[in-house]
């Protein structure tokens, strides 16, 4: 920038002064250098306002000059003015601010010029809009018109185009329902033209099309004629289910001939036909016939729903067990027939069974083939099962009636219970259904003969057993048994039933054979009934055993028995007991009295003695236990057993007791009168009775019979009871009331005599006499 000299003043000497030396002292770094230029040149850059030209303006009290630079310059785009003066600057300061208002008025001045031009021009676009709304008002209205007259138009032409589909739709179903009406002519037209057969491919649909018309008909009888119509209808209806009955029939009957024909040419008659025929001709050749009826009886039974073709399902069935019947029947009777001639009843019974079982699962195969809808249901085989059955049964009943051996009628009950009703009926399934009500009505027969039978049995064999010489030979026939047990080497249990009395026997081996043949409550009541007999005849046999031989032996065959009884009827699950109710009518007699007598009236029917009270009887229950009853007597034998013994070995001690406690009895009770006085007042051991040495008598002859008598009643206990804890148990209390008498004599003794004198009385220590019976047993 070029300036112009400057007058040396003393402000501006100073001033100048003042910058150079801080030019001097602070100098600019390189970046702010390079910051003043930049701000210089935009400074400079900067144009002065066009009204200010470049002038200089002389001032007196001011030596200041600046230099401005005008826009309009060429060379260095600016001017230079020198300002001396205070009012130089001021005035330049004012038309630069001036020049700056203005250049600053000027820019929104002409802002303001553009808008006003903007907003004339809008004003004039309004007005043309305002024009063009107008317009288009009266076209919006122009078309609101249009669509209301041709939406009028619309709606007229859908409701007749509505009216018009209703009324085809309505043509459409009345000649719908018309066409069922007018099929009546067609359908009877075609049913009786002479080409119309069962195998005519027509028949089926035209039979299809005859449901469905009655059908309709049916379910709309508000219709004119309905019930003209369907008369009709159930007319053709019925001659078509006639002409199915009469072909079915037919192929049938012509089957059944085929069969016949082949049977008479292969050399056999109905009676001799061999079982390869009875496979190859009567089962294989039969099911040619079903593809022929197939077709149609599947038709017919898929409509089996209704009731005219149910009846006609079932019509076809009769049909076909009716022709199956008449071939089968001959063969069946002589298979059964050679089975009754050549076997027993079991076998009899399970080669008809088994027989019976192959000819009915071979005849439910077949009977699939013509019904495979129906061959579900083994009732439909009913016409061709249930006579079949019937003369296994019929064979079976009298043989079953005359049949008295338990054994065999056990076997039956198991080969039906078991073999063929638990085993063969349930793994061929349901086909043989039809054969458990005959079968079970045969295991209900047998269970009948087997309880008859039973009861038979234990009244005769048990009951009223007569026993021989032989059976109450007792101890003899035990010790020969034991003799040839000891000659042999055979076991032990072989011949233990030998040893048993003939009715305990025989009831244990009637109860083992009917426990599992039986119901629960048939067995219990002949159970409880055979226990008891048996226990009677057992007592009654041990009475003439005791008469016979010894009591003792008497005792023991009880013993031995009852344990043996109530050891065997132990594994059986049942209670043995049964109520029993009767009707007691021993008060009608008092009654009958008393109206005689005139003190009640035979038609007071108030009163207790009314007509229905006094002939009413009385219901008397009474409940038998046999088990119960079986351990009573057996524990009443036992104790009569043990106290019998004791007496045996211990009664002069028992009886020396007794009279002592009689004698201090009577002293007690001071009733006596003054000769026995005397005599009871003197002391124990002068007494006559138990004086020292008729004590040591006593003493030594218990002591005799427990050396010699007691080990003779072990070996008896050993011939009657094989098991040792039962003689130790049967043992025990005899032992405990010897050691007893003893010890009350011992005690007696120790009261009353000495030292001395119970030394002569020689008593045996407790503990010895103890060490002794544990010997003896």
């Amino acid at each position: 920038m070029a300036t112009a000299s400057l007058p040396k003043s003393e402000a501006v000497s100073k001033g100048y002064n003042f910058a150079s030396t801080w030019e001097q002292n602070a100098p600019l770094t390189e970046q702010q250098k390079a910051a003043i230029l930049a701000l210089s040149n935009a400074v400079a850059e900067r144009p002065f306002p066009p009204n200010l030209s470049q002038e200089q303006v002389p001032g007196k009290d001011s030596n200041l000059s600046i230099a401005t630079k005008d826009s309009t310059s060429e060379d260095t785009g600016g001017m230079d003015a020198v300002l001396v003066n205070t009012h130089q600057f001021y005035k330049w300061f004012t038309d630069l601010e001036s020049a700056m208002k203005y250049e600053t008025e000027e820019k929104y001045r002409l802002y303001v010029n553009t808008l006003m031009e903007r907003i004339q021009i809008c004003d004039g676009i309004l007005q043309q809009v305002d024009d063009t709304l107008n317009l288009f008002s009266e076209l919006q209205s122009l078309h609101q018109t249009v669509a209301t007259k041709t939406k009028t138009l619309h709606d007229a032409c859908d409701r007749l185009l509505i009216e018009k589909q209703r009324l085809i739709e309505f043509a459409e179903a009345l000649r719908s329902k018309l066409n069922y009406f007018d099929e009546l002519e067609n359908v009877s037209t075609s049913f009786y033209s002479p080409n119309m057969n069962i195998g005519s491919e027509q028949f089926l649909p035209l039979l299809k099309r005859l449901d469905d018309c009655i059908s309709y008909v049916e379910s709309n009888p508000q219709y004119a004629e309905s019930g003209v119509y369907l008369v009709k209808f159930r007319q053709l209806q019925s001659r078509a289910l006639g002409m199915i009955r009469s072909h079915v029939l037919s192929v049938l009957k012509g089957a059944s001939s085929q069969v016949q024909t082949a049977i008479r040419g292969s050399g056999s008659n109905k009676t001799t036909v061999s079982e390869g025929v009875e496979a190859s001709v009567i089962y294989v050749r039969f099911k040619a016939a079903a593809s022929e009826l197939k077709p149609l009886l599947g038709e017919i039974e898929s409509r089996s729903t209704r009731k005219e073709y149910a009846q006609i399902v079932t019509e076809c069935h009769r049909l076909y067990c009716e022709q199956r019947l008449s071939l089968v029947k001959s063969i069946l009777h002589q298979r059964i027939s050679e089975f009754a001639r050549k076997e027993a009843l079991p076998s009899l019974t399970r080669s008809g069974c088994a027989y019976l079982m192959q000819v009915c699962q071979l005849e439910h195969q077949l009977f699939d083939h013509f019904f495979p809808s129906s061959s579900r249901d083994v009732s439909n085989l009913a016409p061709l099962i249930d006579p079949m059955c019937t003369y296994l049964y019929d064979t079976l009943r009298p043989k079953l009636i005359h049949e008295a051996n338990l054994d065999s009628l056990c076997e039956l009950v198991d080969i039906l219970k078991i073999e063929v009703l638990g085993e063969q009926l349930s793994r061929r399934g349901e086909s043989l259904a039809g054969l458990r009500p005959t079968l079970q009505r045969i295991l209900a027969d047998i269970h009948e003969r087997l309880t008859f039978c039973a009861r038979t049995h234990i009244r005769e064999e048990i009951a009223n057993y007569r026993p021989s010489d032989v059976d109450l030979d007792y101890p003899a026939k035990l010790e020969r048994s034991i003799e040839t047990t000891s000659d042999t080497t055979v076991d032990d249990n072989s011949d233990v039933f030998r040893t048993w009395y003939q009715p305990l026997e025989k009831t244990v081996s009637c109860l083992s054979k009917l426990y599992h043949c039986l119901e629960p409550a048939v067995f219990t009541g002949l159970a409880q009934e055979a226990v008891e007999f048996c226990s009677i005849s057992i007592q009654n046999a041990s009475k003439s055993i005791a008469k016979r031989s010894t009591p003792m032996d008497g005792q023991l065959f009880l013993i031995k028995h009852l344990l043996i009884l109530r050891e065997q009827i132990a594994p059986f699950d049942i209670e043995f007991s049964v109520t029993h109710k009767e009707l007691d009518f021993s008060h009608l007699l008092e009654h009958l009295r008393r109206i005689l007598r005139g003190q009640a009236s035979l038609f007071d029917w108030s009163r207790s003695t009314s007509l229905a009270r006094t002939l009413s009887p009385r219901v008397l229950e009474s409940q038998i236990d046999a088990k119960k009853e079986l351990e009573k007597n057996l524990k009443a034998t036992c104790e009569e057993f043990i106290m019998s013994v004791t007496k045996l070995v211990v009664d002069p001690m028992l009886s020396f007791v007794t009279k002592v406690t009689a004698v201090k009895v009577a002293l007690s009770s001071g009733n006596q009168d003054q000769k026995l006085d005397s005599v009871l007042a003197k002391p124990l051991k002068n007494q006559a009775f138990a004086a020292p040495d008729k004590v040591a008598e006593l003493v030594q002859k218990v002591g005799t019979a427990i050396e010699q008598e007691l080990p003779k009643v072990m070996t008896k206990m050993k011939l009657y009871l094989r098991n040792p804890s039962t003689r130790t148990i049967l043992f025990k209390p005899i032992k405990t009331n010897i050691v007893e008498a003893h010890l009350q004599l011992q005690t007696l003794l120790k009261s009353e005599y000495s030292v001395d004198e119970m030394e002569i009385v020689g008593m045996v220590p407790i503990q010895d006499l103890q060490a002794q019976l544990d010997n003896i047993l």
